[in-house]
């Protein structure tokens, strides 16, 4: 491995780390990472691993979306909420590094809906369900972002990149 594969590597786990804790953009980190080490290696097998890589990122998000937004939208809470708690989750971010965006998410997710439903055990069971199809989202992404760090890795290890 040379000194632009290692680079790219590190921008790979970055993006990965990413999409667990989203402050930085993933799949864009990983998709432009892979970018740069086609561009370094111009060679027809190294823009083909960047395609599937491309490819494989893309369905992550649009797959992330279609199944939080699915399910969040079948539970009736709207998203609003989501905003409400997202921007929670950044505050949290800061507040407690790291782990206060998960806990202000989850916090922020369930305030907005008891401010909504007046009622804690709806709130509660609303707010679960938007954090289990948030989870899903994000399992189903994180799989994709891997199957696409495993392309490129097997690229670099088969010498496609020249």
């Amino acid at each position: 491995m040379d000194l632009v594969e290692v680079l790219v590597g590190v921008g790979v786990l970055v993006g990965l780390v990413g999409i667990v804790v989203p402050v930085l953009p993933g799949s864009i980190t990983i998709g432009v990472s892979v970018l740069l080490w086609a561009l370094d290696r111009g060679t027809a097998g190294a823009w083909w691993t960047f395609a599937v890589v491309v490819v494989l990122l893309v369905l992550g998000n649009l797959a992330t979306y279609v199944i939080t937004g699915r399910r969040v939208a079948a539970s009736g809470v709207p998203r609003r909420t989501l905003v409400l708690a997202g921007l929670a989750g950044i505050v949290g971010f800061f507040v407690i590094p790291v782990l206060g965006l998960f806990l202000f998410f989850a916090g922020g997710l369930f305030l907005a809906e008891y401010a909504r439903l007046r009622d804690v055990a709806a709130a509660r069971g609303s707010a679960l369900l938007s954090l289990r199809a948030t989870a899903l989202g994000l399992l189903v992404e994180l799989a994709l972002a891997l199957s696409a760090a495993a392309v490129w890795l097997g690229a670099v290890l088969a010498g496609v990149g020249g």
